[in-house]
C-alpha cells in the first residue's frame, strides 16, 4: 500500500486539478480511501457532501459567504442572548421591560433563554465525552473563537452559561427538616464540570466548538433540535477539519463543519426522527433492509439470529444511526466514512458494510447462544475495517 500512495496522490491531485471536478471519477478514488496528505481528504468530504461546488472557480466566494454567515449566527444566537443576559436586570429601565424571567407568554426571550438551556445541558454532558480515549477534545484550538472571547465582552459564553445553569441547579439541596442547604459549590462541583479540568479564560477546548456547532444546529432546526448521537456524528468532521494540514483551511474548521454536518444531517436526519421510524424513511424500514439483506446473502445465519430472537434493533440501529462512528476509533470511523460519503445511492453501502460485519462472525454467531452473541454485536469484535470493507465490496459486487 505505501508503494502506491503517491500513485493514488497523484490520481487524486489529478481530479481536483481540473476546472471542474469530474464527481463519478472523485467517488471512486474516494470509495477505495482517500490519504491524508495535503488535506485530500478535507477537500474531497466538502465536495462529497456538497458544500464545495464542483466548479472551482466558485469555491473562494462560496466559502466567503458561507463563513460570514456563519459569524452571523454566532452574533445572534450566541453573542446577542449572552449580552441580553448580562444588561437585564442591570439596568433600571430593564426592570420595566415586558420582558421578565417570569412572563408566562412563550415568545418571551427569557422562556426562549431556559429552553434553550436545556438542549444546551444535554449537548453539554455529551459533547464532554467525545472520543474518551482520545486527548484531541480536550485540548485547547489553536483558533479559539475571537468573536466570542473577546475580553471586552461581558456577556457569557456557553461554557459559563452550563456552569451558572447546572450550579444552580445542584447547589440548592433541601435537607430533611425542609431547612435549604446552599452548599458550598467549591465543594460539590457537579460532575460533570468536575469531569475535565476546564481551560484558562481565552482558550477553548475543541469540544466547546464542537458544543456551539451543535447549539446552533439546534437553534436553526427546531423541528429535530438536538438528539443525543448527533454529537457522534459531529465529532468526526470536526476532527477531520480541524487537522487538517492546511492551516488556512483548519482556521475554518468551526464553519465548515457546521456546514457540512448541516447537509449530512439532511441525508440522515430521518433516523434521529422518533415519528418516522416506521415510515419509508425510517430508521426500522432500513434495519429491517439489513436482515433482508443478510437473508439474501446468508440464509443460515439469518435463520439463526432469527431464531434466537435476535432482532436488529439490538444492534443495528445504533450502527445505522451513527454511521457505525461508536463501534471502531476513529481512525478507522473516518477510513470508512470515505466509503460511505462516496457512495453514489447515498448509504446504500452502509447496509452491506453492517451484513459484512455479520458475515465475517457467522462462525462465532452460529455457535453461541443469545447472551452471547449479543454480546458481540454489542461490542463488535473485528478491529480491521479494511476486511470489513471488503466484504462489503464483494457483497455488493455479487449483487
Amino acid at each position: 500500500a505505501r508503494a502506491c500512495a503517491p500513485l493514488r496522490i497523484a490520481d487524486f491531485q489529478e481530479v481536483l486539478g481540473e476546472p471542474t471536478v469530474a464527481l463519478t471519477k472523485l467517488r471512486e478514488l474516494c470509495f477505495s480511501g482517500i490519504p491524508f496528505d495535503g488535506g485530500l481528504r478535507c477537500l474531497c468530504w466538502k465536495i462529497l457532501l456538497n458544500y464545495l461546488p464542483l466548479e472551482k472557480a466558485l469555491w473562494s466566494s462560496l466559502l466567503k459567504k458561507q463563513r460570514d454567515l456563519y459569524s452571523q449566527f454566532l452574533k445572534e444566537m450566541i453573542i446577542q442572548p449572552g449580552i441580553a443576559k448580562a444588561n437585564l436586570g442591570v439596568s433600571r429601565e430593564d426592570v420595566t421591560l415586558e420582558d421578565h424571567p417570569l412572563n408566562p407568554n412563550p415568545d418571551s426571550r427569557w422562556n426562549t433563554y431556559f429552553k434553550d438551556n436545556e438542549v444546551l445541558l444535554q449537548i453539554d454532558k455529551d459533547v464532554r465525552r467525545l472520543y474518551p480515549d482520545m486527548a484531541f477534545f480536550q485540548r485547547p484550538t489553536d483558533y479559539p473563537c475571537l468573536l466570542i472571547l473577546d475580553p471586552q465582552n461581558e456577556f457569557e459564553t456557553l461554557r459559563r452559561r452550563v456552569e451558572q445553569t447546572t450550579l444552580k441547579s445542584q447547589t440548592v439541596a433541601r435537607n430533611r427538616s425542609g431547612v435549604t442547604n446552599v452548599s458550598s459549590p467549591l465543594k460539590t462541583t457537579p460532575s460533570s464540570l468536575s469531569e475535565y479540568e476546564v481551560l484558562p479564560n481565552g482558550c477553548e477546548a475543541h469540544w466547546e466548538v464542537v458544543e456551539r456547532i451543535l447549539f446552533i444546529y439546534a437553534k436553526l432546526n427546531p423541528g429535530i433540535a438536538y438528539v443525543q448521537g448527533m454529537n457522534e456524528i459531529v465529532g468526526p468532521l470536526y476532527y477531520t477539519f480541524a487537522t487538517d494540514p492546511n492551516s488556512e483551511w483548519k482556521e475554518h474548521a468551526e464553519a465548515d463543519t457546521f456546514f457540512c454536518f448541516t447537509n449530512l444531517m439532511a441525508e440522515i436526519r430521518d433516523n434521529f426522527i422518533k415519528s418516522l421510524d416506521d415510515s419509508q424513511c425510517g430508521i426500522t424500514y432500513k434495519m429491517e433492509k439489513v436482515y433482508s439483506t443478510l437473508k439474501e446473502k446468508d440464509v443460515e445465519l439469518y435463520l439463526k439470529l432469527q431464531e434466537q430472537n435476535i432482532k436488529p434493533q439490538f444492534f443495528a440501529f445504533r450502527w445505522l444511526t451513527l454511521l457505525l462512528s461508536q463501534e471502531f476509533l476513529l481512525p478507522d470511523v473516518i477510513r470508512i466514512w470515505d466509503s460511505l460519503f462516496a457512495d453514489d445511492k447515498r448509504f446504500d453501502f452502509l447496509l452491506l458494510v453492517c451484513c459484512a460485519m455479520l458475515t465475517l462472525i457467522r462462525d462465532q454467531l452460529l455457535e453461541g447462544d443469545f447472551t452471547l452473541n449479543m454480546r458481540l454485536l454489542q461490542d463488535y469484535p473485528i478491529s480491521d475495517v479494511h476486511l470489513i470493507l471488503k466484504k462489503a465490496k464483494e457483497l455488493q459486487d455479487s449483487k
